[in-house]
């Protein structure tokens, strides 16, 4: 049985992003557990239940901090940045099994915390594992959206790292959060790897 309408969100008030999850689980059976890919700040704080977790790589796009960030991690007369899932080479990363009777709620929530501003395009990606290939969503770089930080200098990118705060904390513990969640996971993201060494941090 296919998930029409989401729990909570019948009849004349649906919302679009509400409209954007019918759209991800117009073919989900409504039985089946469902894959998140995870390569940010869902590695250490997913905010959601899971039941299965497995170090996992997609192909076709890589880790970047390229998204301006004007609330969570900057504001807007001092913007912090964020990652995203840019095109181009591959990125390891996590991926998350979310059991299917929880999914209409998790997949709410990740929709109102990663589409609110329009700056990422879910997609279902292959995530190849050790075990197996298993389909996931994932949260590409929308190149489209203003925040998108392109060609900025690696200046200009340090300097936001390192003095940015936003709601949600400093910039600088945002980036070297995940970097510690990537390495306790044994991944090796060297570009991640080399911003941290030029901001003179340790993980």
């Amino acid at each position: 049985m296919s998930l029409a309408v989401p729990a909570g969100c019948a009849g004349p008030a649906r919302t679009r992003h509400a409209l954007s999850v019918d759209d991800l689980l117009a073919e989900w059976n409504g039985a089946d557990d469902l894959w998140v890919f995870a390569y940010g700040s869902l590695v250490w704080h997913p905010g959601f239940a899971w039941r299965e977790r497995r170090l996992a790589t997609v192909r076709g796009y890589h880790r970047s901090l390229c998204l301006w960030s004007h609330d969570h991690r900057g504001s807007p007369d001092n913007p912090g940045l964020v990652f995203g899932l840019d095109r181009g080479g591959c990125c390891r990363g996590v991926a998350f099994l979310v059991a299917a009777r929880d999914v209409p709620a998790v997949f709410q929530a990740l929709w109102r915390r990663e589409m609110a501003a329009g700056a990422y395009t879910p997609r279902w990606l292959t995530c190849h594992t050790e075990a197996a290939p298993v389909r996931g969503l994932a949260f590409l770089l929308n190149r489209t959206c203003q925040e998108y930080a392109a060609g900025i200098s690696d200046d200009r990118l340090l300097a936001s790292v390192r003095n940015a705060v936003g709601q949600s904390g400093p910039c600088l513990d945002y980036v070297v959060e995940t970097a510690r969640a990537l390495r306790a996971h044994g991944i090796d993201d060297w570009r991640l790897g080399d911003l941290v060494r030029r901001l003179g941090l340790a993980c």
